[in-house]
């Protein structure tokens, strides 16, 4: 982990959501966090945050991530955090947990099923919060990358069924002439539709085309 004062500042419009239920211990987090300019939202049950998730179906709006305690009255962080994999697969807040030595071993699990990272108590305020920062950054790249993905998915629902079968044969890289024979139809029109493959997919060859709907590469 890096070392205090290596880690960029926190983005702008970052929020860590502490889901605590020891009033000493969350005031404490908030505290830290507000010393290292990150601003913090603070839950005393999971319970509470889910209603608030609930409430608001396209949370996080900006840059986020959750600070859970392994274990709370009612709902566990870790049942939370089962919970939000099951419900919200795609959520852009990266899940920090806090954890006691007993519980480590859930933690360890938890890491494996996508889970940030974790923290036994006590933990090194410095390090808890650089990880907090690149969750943070994290939150980041996963909702730029989402919007990327629906602009992708903007852009092909702009094509017609003619013009998807003709990128479709673009992509496998097959010439004009072919495509034509393919499809019944004349040169020409497989170079119309194909203008405007590329004029639709906001792209201007082929190569870049393919690396649009690439994995990632929105």
């Amino acid at each position: 982990m890096s070392p205090a004062g290596s880690t960029p500042a926190p983005p702008a419009d970052g929020t860590v959501f502490v889901v605590e239920d020891d009033d000493a211990l969350a005031d404490a987090l908030v505290f830290l966090l507000a010393s290292r300019g990150i601003a913090a939202e603070r839950f005393d049950a999971a319970e509470t945050f889910l209603r608030r998730l609930r409430a608001e179906p396209d949370w996080p709006r900006g840059p986020a991530c959750l600070l859970l305690d392994v274990r709370m009255r009612g709902l566990s962080g870790i049942e939370l955090f089962e919970r939000l994999r099951r419900e919200r697969p795609d959520l852009a807040a990266p899940v920090v947990f806090l954890t006691g030595h007993g519980d480590i071993r859930m933690a360890v699990d938890a890491l494996k099923d996508g889970a940030f990272d974790f923290f036994e108590k006590p933990f090194s305020d410095n390090r808890l919060a650089d990880r907090l920062i690149e969750a943070l950054r994290e939150s980041e790249r996963r909702i730029r990358a989402a919007e990327g993905s629906a602009s992708v998915e903007a852009r092909l629902e702009r094509l017609s069924a003619r013009e998807r079968e003709v990128m479709d044969r673009v992509l496998e890289g097959k010439p004009n002439k072919l495509i034509a024979h393919e499809l019944g139809i004349s040169m020409r029109t497989v170079e119309v539709h194909r203008s405007n493959v590329f004029a639709k997919m906001e792209v201007r060859s082929a190569v870049e085309l393919a690396r649009l709907l690439a994995p990632g590469g929105a």
